[in-house]
Formats: C-alpha cells, sequence, structure tokens
C-alpha cells in the first residue's frame, strides 16, 4: 500500500466520506473545548487536514473562532467553499505546508496520522513555523508505533504511528510542550490524542 495514494483515495470518495462522517460532534467536543479555551477570542485556527469542514471546522466558527483550512483534496475544498465561503480553503498537501504566516492555534484531527513516519517527523517544525507564541497544537496519532493498514469504501487505508515518547522529543524539540495526552481516549472514540502548546517564539 503505497500511502501517496491516500489523498487520490479520499479526493475519488469525498461526497461518500462526507456522508459517511456525518454533521455531527461525538467525543472529539471535549477535545475541542479544550484545545479552544487556549485561543484568544476570535482567534484564527489552521486546520490541516480539513476535509468536508464539518462537522469540526463548523463548530469553530460557531464558538466565534476564524478557520483556514487547508487539504489535498480538491473535492473537498469545493464543499468548504461552499459551505463556508466567508472562510479561506487552501488546496495544499500538508507536507509541503508553507502559508507565510502564523496562527493562534493549530488542528490537525484525524489527517497527520496518514502521513508517513519520516512525513511526520517533518511537520512538526512546519506547524512550529505557523505557530504564534501560545498557539495550541491539537492533533490524532496512533497509541503506539507502527503502521496499520485499515480500508475504506473497498480500498486500503494506511495509517502510521511514531512512538509515543519520540512524538514528546519532536514536540520539545520545535518548542511545544505536552499539555495533555491521552492513548486510545474510551471517551473518544478510542482516538490517541495529544494537547500541546507552542512556547518558542524564534
Amino acid at each position: 500500500m503505497c500511502k501517496e495514494s491516500i489523498f487520490d483515495l479520499y479526493e475519488r470518495n469525498a461526497h461518500t466520506y462526507d456522508r459517511d462522517r456525518g454533521h455531527s460532534l461525538h467525543g472529539e467536543r471535549a477535545w475541542l473545548d479544550a484545545f479552544l479555551l487556549e485561543v484568544p477570542a476570535g482567534g484564527t485556527v489552521l486546520d490541516v487536514g480539513c476535509g468536508t469542514g464539518t462537522p469540526i471546522a463548523a463548530y469553530l466558527l460557531q464558538r466565534g473562532f476564524r478557520v483556514v483550512g487547508v487539504d489535498a483534496s480538491p473535492s473537498m475544498i469545493r464543499l468548504c467553499r461552499t459551505r463556508f465561503p466567508e472562510c479561506e480553503w487552501v488546496l495544499q498537501d500538508m507536507r509541503a505546508l508553507e502559508l507565510g504566516r502564523r496562527f493562534d492555534a493549530i488542528l490537525a484531527w484525524d489527517s497527520f496520522f496518514h502521513l508517513g513516519t519520516k512525513e511526520q517527523r517533518a511537520m512538526f517544525s512546519r506547524f512550529a513555523t505557523h505557530s504564534l507564541p501560545g498557539a495550541p497544537l491539537l492533533f490524532t496519532s496512533g497509541p503506539r508505533e507502527g503502521e496499520a493498514i485499515g480500508s475504506y469504501c473497498g480500498e486500503p487505508l494506511y495509517h502510521a504511528s511514531l512512538d509515543p515518547a519520540e512524538y514528546r522529543q519532536l514536540l520539545s524539540a520545535t518548542g511545544y510542550s505536552v499539555m495533555a495526552h491521552i492513548a486510545e481516549d474510551p471517551e473518544c472514540g478510542m482516538h490517541t490524542v495529544w494537547l500541546a502548546r507552542y512556547q518558542a517564539s524564534d
């Protein structure tokens, strides 16, 4: 399974994914609320791997925050632009993320973990480059080091994870401090979640 095909898989199945994902939050609400407590009122959240914009970007907007979304699927970005024309939606591979500005917060929910391990390591400096001092970073990973191949629409779906100790090291090396981490959170559909804060001002 080539992880490069993840982008094509989501593009081919964008409308099916939109239907399957649904437009309501479930266990992720508590993590999003904890994340948003760290964001200045009316601040701008960079949503990396924003998908179709619902339900997560929609929730951020409902809470009064601004959103800039990035995704590699043209069809998903079109859905975002149709639903939320007041926001900025950027068609871009997250691995090449280079927007030339910093944000009040960064979110990578159920997106970052589709990258290979080498690519995940490189993302932390990109997150830092786009973070204002004090900005929270919320992302999901796997619970332990390794690769896993799931399935979606009858096609293989790639996931990878580093060891939790390496995530902590990478976060620290790029200026983040870990605020909360739960592996396979039973209150959040068994997601493994990280919440960190950017401290460096570089």
